[in-house]
């Protein structure tokens, strides 16, 4: 390991102001792609989101070598991700775990932060017992998806959305929406 690798660890009570602070800018940056998340207005929802995954054990921190100063916030934090094995009353045939907020400050993106991160979520739901991993990006967020691509991520769902105002209501101009075939196949 290199000096300038980040060490990869389990997050600590003292980590929830900058990891939430991590997220209201992975927030507001998704805004771009698309994103209807309000970065700073979900800013105490997700205080409590990163206390409670603290607890559990389900989020990961990276730190910088000597911990704060430079791209650093005063954690020493360059990025988290969140993951969990998925919780639901639908009985399926595998375990499946799932990414989330996977987030490395711009500063260190490209240096391998990501999937340090990305490993060890998946090395621990693993030992979970998870059998899958699953995960989103945003449609628009070239970046994201293919990073996942190349950590071996097929798409296996597509969300489709639509808005509601005036202009989304009803079929579109070609003619398209007309179809009463469409099917909904949830798994």
């Amino acid at each position: 390991m290199a000096a300038t690798d980040p060490r990869v660890e389990r997050a600590t009570a003292g980590d929830v102001d900058a990891v939430t602070d991590m997220w209201v800018a992975l927030a507001a940056g998704q805004r771009e792609h698309g994103a209807t998340l309000r970065a700073e207005a979900n800013r105490a929802t997700v205080r409590e989101w990163v206390a409670q995954s603290v607890v559990t054990g389900d989020l990961l921190v990276a730190r910088g070598p000597g911990g704060g100063g430079g791209s650093e916030n005063e954690a020493g934090l360059v990025g988290f991700v969140g993951f969990a094995l998925e919780r639901g009353d639908y009985e399926r045939d595998a375990v499946r775990g799932t990414v989330s907020n996977l987030f490395v400050v711009p500063e260190r993106r490209g240096e391998g932060v990501g999937t340090a991160l990305l490993d060890e979520a998946e090395r621990t739901l693993r030992e979970r017992g998870a059998d899958h991993v699953a995960l989103e990006a945003l449609a628009d967020n070239d970046r994201a998806r293919s990073f996942y691509a190349a950590h071996g991520y097929d798409p296996h769902r597509v969300e489709l959305t639509k808005p509601l105002g005036d202009e989304g209501a009803g079929s579109n101009e070609s003619g398209e929406g007309d179809s009463d075939d469409a099917t909904d196949e949830s798994d």
